[in-house]
């Protein structure tokens, strides 16, 4: 088959395939925080070869998402609601960086990607599909790191992003849709009009949102 032809799923890595998987299904809670797995499960599970497999693992130790254990197996990182606290505290701020940054460096290609995460995040919340609203939040994740120009700041806040999507599945998912897409949504707008100033407070603003969020599964 040409190269041309190929899906842009059958064209994406296999390492990273198996990487967006596993991190869609310890987001979602397919694999339970606390529970053991082994590497020929995951293989098995997600129908892809051991080194993609192996290297999306090693990916999600680094994130502090699992933890592997010689002769134990895979351990899924376990879930407190107070740690939530701690995520969103360490993300704030570089949040903020990234928007103001991706303001700055917009492109066409880079507005495109926006646009899609926009609409993907209505669609989702029309259909109230949290697994559809969590697909698009990091779609918008993604187009904040490939328009801010900012590897370094993109590598602190990469395994932020992933723990705190875990978390809201877990503390806040089924409710508050309309809410928190309204804020992503508002933000997307701000960087899109290329206003460095209002893409930082509209980012922060999402973070205070997700912050009283984290105080109320704390206090649970």
């Amino acid at each position: 088959m040409a190269e041309s032809a190929l899906s842009p799923a059958a064209a994406e890595p296999a390492s990273r395939r198996a990487y967006r998987t596993l991190e869609r299904m310890i987001a979602m809670l397919e694999l339970a925080p606390g529970a053991l797995t082994t590497e020929g499960a995951l293989i098995e599970r997600l129908g892809l070869g051991r080194t993609p497999v192996r290297e999306a693992i090693q990916r999600l130790a680094w994130e502090g998402l699992v933890t592997v254990r010689s002769r134990a197996g895979i351990e899924i990182a376990p879930l407190h609601a107070g740690d939530w606290l701690r995520v969103i505290d360490a993300r704030r701020g570089v949040e903020v960086v990234l928007a103001r940054s991706a303001a700055r460096f917009l492109n066409p290609a880079t507005a495109e990607a926006f646009q899609k995460s926009a609409v993907s995040m209505h669609e989702a919340v029309l259909k109230s599909d949290v697994g559809g609203f969590l697909a698009a939040d990091k779609e918008l994740d993604e187009a904040i790191a490939a328009a801010a120009d900012n590897p370094f700041a993109v590598r602190v806040a990469g395994p932020l992003q992933a723990h705190s999507r875990r978390f809201w599945f877990r503390f806040h998912s089924g409710t508050g849709l309309a809410e928190a897409a309204g804020h992503h949504v508002s933000l997307i707008r701000a960087i899109l009009d290329r206003d460095e100033d209002a893409s930082a407070a509209e980012a922060d603003r999402l973070m205070a949102l997700l912050r009283l969020h984290a105080q109320a599964a704390a206090m649970r």
